[in-house]
């Protein structure tokens, strides 16, 4: 088993951290719009390389016409794909639905299966989207990390790597299982609103914690080619492999 790397705040100070991030960010969710664990897993596969604000305008007449995983199994790629084009990859994310959707009806009688196993083996879903369903909309704890999570945990020092899977199981070890999914809520709402690529520190509620502020920020450096300040550099392009994995998975169903 490969040794997980001690971040370098202790558990203590990162629970520390994110009550006062909690603080700043009060009733941090997701900004997916969704009413069923079947149209926030629909939700989240269409925001992969998009923003929730235009996955939030697709949604409803796509859930309109394909209310449960039955209805969206009945479809096809040429019903699909235009109402979904505005979000981007809409050729692989169609089939990435139309697949998820089959299996749903056909392997769990088109409920959504609530576990990261089951959820993982359907087409289109990796472990981010699993945990985003799994802790949004089924009541299992779940700890989604993208790329604002990545980048504002390693530049705090709560976490340390740039695997997502890595950074997830740290912030787990740090954090209580009944806080697992809003502590991945409030870092990506810091990463969108303070903790952008060029931070707001100026505003940060934890600037006296973050190491990334003490080391560079304050000190005028300009980012280094390591942990914390390259976070950023590397999720992105995480972000863009995701993106070309989706796009030739597509291809080869």
């Amino acid at each position: 088993m490969t040794k997980i790397a001690k971040p370098p705040q202790s558990a203590a100070e990162t629970r520390a951290i994110l009550k006062r991030l909690e603080r700043q960010h009060p009733g941090a969710d997701t900004e997916l719009h969704y009413t069923t664990p079947y149209e926030l897993l629909v939700a989240t596969i269409l925001s992969a390389q998009c923003t929730d604000e235009r996955v939030n305008q697709v949604t409803p007449a796509l859930f309109k016409r394909y209310p449960d995983a039955k209805a969206l199994a009945g479809a096809t790629t040429g019903d699909l794909e235009p109402q979904i084009r505005s979000t981007g990859f809409f050729r692989a994310k169609s089939k990435s639905l139309l697949g998820m959707a089959t299996a749903v009806w056909e392997k769990h009688g088109g409920e959504i299966p609530a576990t990261m196993e089951a959820l993982t083996a359907l087409p289109g879903v990796g472990r981010k989207t699993a945990n985003v369903v799994l802790g949004h909309a089924l009541g299992v704890p779940g700890l989604p990390v993208d790329r604002h999570v990545l980048r504002v945990s390693n530049r705090i020092g709560i976490a340390k790597g740039d695997d997502p899977e890595i950074v997830e199981l740290q912030l787990c070890a740090a954090m209580p299982k009944a806080k697992w999914t809003v502590t991945s809520d409030t870092l990506i709402l810091h990463g969108r609103r303070i903790c952008k690529p060029t931070p707001l520190c100026d505003k940060c509620a934890v600037r006296d914690e973050c190491l990334y502020y003490s080391r560079v920020v304050s000190k005028g450096r300009k980012p280094q080619g390591t942990a914390p300040g390259a976070a950023a550099g590397r999720a992105a392009r995480q972000e863009k492999r995701r993106a070309s994995t989706l796009k030739s998975s597509s291809r080869t169903r």
